[in-house]
C-alpha cells in the first residue's frame, strides 16, 4: 500500500501559471499535474498580479520571478513559505520601460534581466544570494525598424544568458535581430554587436540552446519559421544552418507564432502557431538541419507558451484566447503528439511553469 502511495505522490508534479487575466482573477495558479495520466486537477489562485504574463522559477525552488506587461513595465519577485504551499510578493520593481514580457536568472542566478517588448529595451541587475535584485539598473535601448506593419520600433522579446553566463543575448522582434552583450567582470553589459541578423519582416520572438551543443534555435513571429544557427561561444557570434515555415503548405490564413522547445535529447523541436492553433513538429538532425514532421491541433485559440514535461512524455499547451491548457501524449521515437483529451479551463494562461 505504502508503495502505491509513494508512487502517486510521485507522479504529482506542480505546474504553475501566468496568466492575462483582470479583475480578480489576475495573477498566477497553480495546478496539480498527474505525470502518469496526464491529468491536470486542484486549480489554485496563488497571488494577484497585473499582466503576469511570462515566469521564472529559481534552481532551489524558493523564489518565483514574474515580469509584468504593464505601462511602465515591472518585475516582481515571490518566495514561497517553508511548506512550499503560500506564494508572497517580496519585492517589484522597474523594468525601465514598458510591457515587460521575458525574465530570466542568469547560470549563476547572481544577474536577473528582462526584455521590455512595448519599449523596446533591455534590463538587468544584480541579484544576491537571497534572490533579492540590489544595486542600479543596467538598460540598454535598442533603435530601429523592420519592413511590416509590427516593426515600426524596436520589440525586445526575449532575454536569454549563455550557457557560461558571459553573453545576454537579446531577441528584437521590431528590427530582426539577436543582439549579443558581453557580461564584464564587474557584472555590467558591456557594448552590443550583432549575433544573427535574420531576414527582413522574420521577426524573431524566442531562442533556445541545444541541450548539449553550442547551438541556437530561434523561432519567427511574423514569418512562421523556425531558424537553427551554430554558436561561437567566444564571440557570441551565431551562424545560420537552416530555416523552415512552422505552417503547413497549403494554409494561407492569418499566423504568429509563440514559442519554442526542444525535446531533452535534442531530436525534436516544437514550435506554437497563432492563428493556424497548432504545435509545429520538427526533427533536427545532428548537424542542425530542420525537417517538418507535422502539426497537431492546440485543441483551443491562441497558444502563447507551451512547455514539455520533465520526464518529456506530455506536452502542455497555454491557449489563451480559448482560456484552457491541453494536454498531449508525446512519442518519444518519433516526437509526434496526439492529444490526450485532458483539458482545465484557467483565465488568460500564458506561461507554464513546473515547479
Amino acid at each position: 500500500m505504502k508503495d502505491v502511495e509513494q508512487k502517486i505522490e510521485n507522479s504529482n508534479l506542480k505546474l504553475l501559471v501566468g496568466t492575462h487575466a483582470s479583475g480578480d482573477e489576475q495573477g498566477i495558479y497553480q495546478l496539480d499535474f498527474n505525470s502518469e495520466t496526464g491529468e491536470l486537477a486542484n486549480s489554485e489562485h496563488l497571488v494577484k498580479e497585473d499582466n503576469s504574463g511570462y515566469l521564472y522559477l529559481s534552481k532551489d525552488g524558493k523564489r518565483v520571478y514574474s515580469s509584468n506587461g504593464t505601462k511602465p513595465g515591472s518585475v516582481s519577485a515571490f518566495e514561497w513559505d517553508n511548506e512550499g504551499v503560500k506564494l508572497s510578493k517580496v519585492s517589484n520593481f522597474s523594468s525601465e520601460g514598458d510591457g515587460a514580457c521575458y525574465i530570466e536568472l542568469s547560470p549563476d542566478e547572481n544577474l536577473l534581466a528582462a526584455a521590455n517588448y512595448g519599449s523596446g529595451g533591455i534590463v538587468m541587475y544584480k541579484v544576491d544570494a537571497h534572490g533579492k535584485v540590489i544595486g542600479e539598473p543596467d538598460a540598454k535601448q535598442h533603435v530601429g525598424t523592420g519592413p511590416h506593419k509590427n516593426q515600426k520600433s524596436a520589440h525586445a522579446h526575449c532575454v536569454k544568458f549563455s550557457k557560461a553566463g558571459d553573453f545576454l543575448y537579446a531577441v528584437d522582434l521590431g528590427i530582426d535581430k539577436i543582439l549579443a552583450y558581453p557580461i564584464g567582470s564587474d557584472g555590467k553589459l558591456g557594448k552590443e554587436h550583432t549575433a544573427l541578423q535574420l531576414d527582413p519582416g522574420d521577426g524573431p520572438r524566442h531562442l533556445i540552446f541545444h541541450p548539449t551543443k553550442n547551438r541556437v534555435f530561434i523561432i519567427n513571429e511574423l514569418y512562421s519559421s523556425v531558424v537553427s544557427a551554430n554558436v561561437d561561444t567566444k564571440t557570441g557570434i551565431f551562424t545560420r544552418i537552416d530555416k523552415k515555415s512552422t505552417l503547413p503548405e497549403d494554409y494561407n490564413g492569418n499566423n504568429a507564432c509563440a514559442d519554442i522547445h526542444l525535446s531533452n535529447d535534442g531530436k525534436f523541436l516544437y514550435a506554437s502557431n497563432r492563428g493556424h492553433n497548432s504545435i509545429a513538429t520538427f526533427s533536427v538532425s545532428d548537424e542542425g538541419q530542420l525537417n517538418l514532421l507535422g502539426t497537431e491541433s492546440v485543441q483551443g485559440d491562441w497558444p502563447r507558451n507551451f512547455t514539455l514535461s520533465p520526464d518529456n512524455k506530455f506536452l502542455l499547451v497555454a491557449n489563451r484566447k480559448t482560456g484552457n491548457i491541453t494536454v498531449f501524449n508525446r512519442d518519444e521515437t518519433s516526437g509526434m503528439l496526439s492529444y490526450t483529451g485532458n483539458e482545465v479551463k484557467l483565465p488568460q494562461p500564458v506561461c507554464l511553469k513546473f515547479r
